[in-house]
């Protein structure tokens, strides 16, 4: 007997319906089998910014090192918002990829976010600056010792004043790495009594918010001997202020990062030091990491990547 034509409309409808569908799998395997071809694994990536050098540098070994494990990098960047970030977050989580790396703009209010993909069964992995949020599951941390870096540049400071005289910190307390950096910063000049820390205030990580928090610093401070800028912006930001006032004679400048910007400073000597990072190893490590992750192995919790010390005596790279 011959089907109906309605029957076989029925059946036309269907195989059509089939077809949009992947092969009847539904839209949750469309999503599944999005990957493009040749990756092995899609990594959402939210940068804290893409307009330092620091960034800039660790993107770009990301993307290298990303490229030799066959990984799409779905890279994002916060500029210093932390609500930016957690939308970014939200964004991956949807996507359904296959690791999220975050360099939080706020260590402890991104919590939110990574709850949300520990959730979703997403790993994720920090960057620079750690989550201290309580109650989340990060699988490694890698960053620099940020701890010794600011023991160093306490000792280069304290070089810099003759080891006795009034200093000062331009801070960005909402993030980790910076935590860890004045922690450092402290601890060793506590082993200095000769040396008082008179100021400590927030410069948001900016060169323009670190100008006029060193202005504040300056006007308050008629004796300062030095200042320690958590970043180079920072440090930057603090020169401004102290060439302005015209003191540079008389206030030595450490800072973190050693872009080349900072580094033509301390060439001419308008600067005393700077902790050089490594962020194309933190960006390598980074993915290296979550290439062994994946592939099943142990992992650490935290790799921590050694920093050293620029001065004007330092060698070219």
């Amino acid at each position: 007997m011959k089907p109906s034509f309605s029957y076989l409309m029925a059946a036309v409808m269907l195989l059509s319906l089939c077809t949009m569908l992947t092969g009847c799998g539904g839209p949750d395997t469309a999503l599944e089998t999005a990957q493009p071809a040749g990756t092995t694994a899609t990594v959402g990536v939210v940068l804290l910014t893409r307009t330092h050098p620091f960034y800039q540098d660790l993107e770009a070994a990301m993307h290298e090192e990303a490229e030799k494990h066959g990984f799409e990098l779905l890279v994002s960047t916060g500029e210093f918002d932390v609500a930016r970030q957690k939308d970014q977050m939200a964004d991956f989580i949807v996507r359904r990829v296959d690791a999220i790396v975050v360099c939080p703009a706020d260590s402890t209010s991104i919590g939110t976010s990574v709850k949300e993909a520990n959730d979703a069964g997403i790993p994720v992995f920090t960057a620079d600056i750690k989550c201290l949020a309580e109650g989340v599951d990060i699988e490694c941390h890698i960053a620099t010792d940020n701890l010794e870096g600011g023991r160093l540049a306490a000792q280069a400071l304290r070089e810099a004043i003759g080891g006795a005289g009034r200093v000062a910190i331009i801070d960005h307390p909402e993030v980790e790495s910076v935590i860890l950096r004045t922690q450092g910063f402290r601890e060793e000049m506590a082993r200095t009594p000769e040396v008082e820390i008179v100021a400590t205030l927030p410069g948001g990580g900016v060169r323009d918010r670190a100008f006029r928090a060193a202005e504040d610093i300056l006007q308050a401070h008629a004796n300062l001997n030095g200042i320690f800028g958590i970043n180079d912006d920072s440090a930057l930001g603090a020169l401004a202020a102290v060439e302005r006032a015209g003191r540079q004679d008389e206030i030595a400048i450490v800072g973190f990062d050693a872009i080349p910007e900072a580094r033509e400073a301390i060439r001419a000597g308008k600067m005393y030091a700077d902790v050089i990072q490594k962020p194309d190893e933190i960006g390598r490590r980074t993915i290296e990491v979550i290439a062994q992750y994946m592939a099943g192995e142990e992992i650490p919790d935290e790799i921590l990547i050694p920093c050293a010390l620029f001065t004007r005596d330092s060698p070219d790279e």
